[in-house]
């Protein structure tokens, strides 16, 4: 588990740093990128001006690089996403194909040393499993379960924040939509004949801030949903493999022979029930 909250931290430090690299660019290049867009050779104003300079100048120096670091943000948390819930990495083929050969040769310390070295989901449920299998069957299935919802858990925290995301996004365009109404209201409330350049640089922060939320929330709710139903999808499998797995290493542990005193937490093999005196 320490080794997975690791390789987590680390996969989100090099997002991070990837996207404040993206935000320092957008902040140092943008305004010069504007300048050079807005005016021509004889710093006159260009009529047609590209509809991503006229967005990006009208979202402001606010909400521009707010909505540009959200939307790096939630890039960092789907690729994150998928590259953690994955099929092949939650439950991997050879871990279960060298797992079940090493049951069936009733090598059972090497079995549970397999389990406990590998990170995969399907390796730490079974290594939960198996540490109680001396007790029972019953029992050995339900830390198995306890371990298999503790990952799942930590997986919808991470995804929850997609949602914060799609929540967010038309809550910030609300208020660049505010903030741009009173922007232009402020010009009509000036008193004289307004212009009409300085009444729609008001109206277009509105529009193109509220447009930059909604588009940001639409992903961010799409891949909440995708990766939810992804999460329950492995849990369901992973929980089905370990617990098959489980139940063959418990009926093979059954009838081999005890082979000498077994490490700290490996499983061992059940004692069958002393039958009553007189039967």
């Amino acid at each position: 588990m320490t080794f997975t909250h690791a390789l987590v931290r680390k996969r989100w430090a090099y997002f991070s740093f990837v996207s404040m690299l993206g935000l320092f660019y957008f902040l140092t290049m943008s305004e010069q990128q504007l300048l050079l867009a807005a005016e021509d050779g004889n710093g006159e104003s260009i009529a047609d001006e590209h509809i991503i300079i006229f967005m990006a100048k009208s979202a402001g120096i606010v909400f521009g690089p707010l909505l540009f670091f959200v939307s790096l943000a939630l890039t960092a948390l789907i690729v994150l996403l998928m590259l953690d819930l994955r099929l092949e990495k939650s439950i991997p083929p050879a871990f279960v194909e060298e797992f079940t050969a090493t049951v069936n040769a009733r090598k059972f310390r090497e079995a549970f040393e397999l389990a406990r070295n590998n990170d995969s989901a399907v390796g730490r449920v079974l290594t939960a499993g198996m540490s109680r299998l001396q007790y029972g069957i019953d029992d050995a299935r339900e830390a198995s379960m306890n371990m298999l919802e503790s990952i799942r858990s930590s997986k919808e925290q991470l995804n929850n924040y997609t949602a914060v995301i799609g929540t967010l996004g038309p809550m910030l365009g609300l208020v660049g939509t505010v903030y741009g109404m009173i922007e232009s209201f402020k010009v009509l409330g000036a008193g004289g004949s307004p212009k009409p350049a300085e009444l729609a640089k008001g109206i277009s922060h509105a529009l193109v801030v509220t447009l930059l939320g909604i588009a940001l929330s639409v992903p961010a709710i799409f891949f909440n949903a995708f990766f939810r139903n992804r999460i329950t999808s492995i849990a369901i499998d992973t929980g089905n493999i370990a617990d098959d797995l489980l139940t063959q290493m418990y009926h093979n542990s059954k009838k081999a022979a005890p082979a000498g005193p077994a490490p700290a937490g490996a499983p061992a093999a059940p004692v069958p029930p002393t039958p009553p005196p007189g039967r």
